[in-house]
């Protein structure tokens, strides 16, 4: 199974949980991460302070938080793809944590 490589290579809020993200290889995704931020490691990006954050790992070349949070690369560049089931992911946290 081929699985491409991607690095991030600018990051921009456009607006409240949502971030334009340019590729390598030219290409961007805009994404409201709001409906996947549940659970432990995502959770706490709900404060808007610290998802403001966001930064690029300059060695894996990702989106990183202060609090560890990340997202692989790859998972960003073809966001649409996986949306529906890390927005289910993030509801089942939600349902588990209550």
């Amino acid at each position: 199974m081929h699985h491409p490589i991607h690095h991030v290579q600018a990051v921009e809020i456009v607006g409240p949980y949502t971030l334009r993200v340019q590729f390598e290889d030219r290409t961007e995704q805009v994404i409201n991460f709001r409906p996947v931020l549940a659970g432990e490691l995502l959770g706490p990006l709900r404060n808007e302070e610290i998802f403001n954050q966001v930064r690029i790992d300059p060695e894996v070349r990702t989106l990183v938080w202060p609090n560890g949070a990340d997202f692989d690369p790859a998972t960003l560049h073809d966001w649409p793809a996986h949306q529906a089931a890390l927005v289910r992911r993030a509801r089942e946290w939600e349902r588990v944590s209550a």
